[in-house]
């Protein structure tokens, strides 16, 4: 038994680390810690089968980085040629997907013209300005698009409009827009920005129900839709803990 223990000794340790690995990147629920670190290699393969052979499907994703970024590369020489609105438009999209959003915002404006008619790089670029902190500039984009569309996006327009109603100081207009918008909306990024504007504005009781709401979709999800709210999820919390007890 000894020998047996010795020889899978090594095996144990790596068990434990890509679990612990994974449960630091993703951030289960906290009993799995509990589960891996006093279940030795037991505990850290129920985990893997548990919760990081169901996360591949949302690996996958991470493996179009390269096809995405050689297609970036592709792009930016193809510009020095062929300048086209629809060219810019396409890199636009890939920066926005990398989360290189300055560089996005400039790919947008060069592929808006006075003769763009679809609001879809409107959009885009307004989703670009908020992550970059220029939310009067996205008020600007957003409202055009709500003009058109008051759904676009499954209402995430909206709700995105809201938040940047919040941010350059128009309290009435946000709280008007995401009255309108949580009313047919269920988008947990919704429900966050309201329960911080809510919070924000000294309404605490308010921020702790949406905040819970977003916290009471976790057992009723499969679990695929589980692991995408995370990030979700473990923001909800935090900010409930921040709110003053009831």
């Amino acid at each position: 038994m000894g020998f047996l223990y010795s020889l899978l000794f090594p095996w144990n340790l790596v068990l434990q680390a890509i679990a612990i690995v994974h449960f630091i990147r993703r951030r289960p629920d906290n009993y799995w810690l509990w589960i891996i670190l006093i279940g030795g290699w037991i505990g850290a393969l129920v985990y893997i089968f548990a919760e990081v052979l169901p996360d591949f499907g949302l690996l996958r994703q991470s493996f179009k980085v390269f096809p995405r970024r050689r297609r970036i590369r592709d792009l930016e020489n193809i510009i020095l040629d062929n300048p086209s609105a629809g060219n810019y438009e396409e890199l636009a999209d890939l920066y926005l997907e990398e989360k290189k959003f300055a560089r996005a915002r400039e790919c947008y404006d060069k592929a808006i013209s006075s003769r763009t008619d679809s609001v879809d790089p409107f959009y885009r670029r307004g989703i670009a300005e908020i992550e970059m902190g220029d939310h009067a500039a996205a008020v600007t984009d957003l409202e055009r698009v709500l003009a058109k569309d008051p759904q676009y996006d499954f209402h995430r327009a909206a709700g995105l409009l809201a938040h940047a109603y919040d941010k350059t100081g128009q309290p009435e207009k946000a709280d008007a827009l995401f009255r309108q918008t949580t009313q047919i909306s269920t988008l947990s990024e919704t429900y966050l920005n309201y329960a911080n504007f809510l919070a924000a504005q000294g309404r605490n009781a308010e921020a702790r129900v949406w905040t819970q709401r977003i916290l009471a979709k976790k057992p009723t999800l499969p679990g695929y839709l589980r692991r995408r709210e995370r990030p979700w999820f473990r923001r909800a919390k935090g900010l409930l803990k921040q709110l003053p007890a009831s």
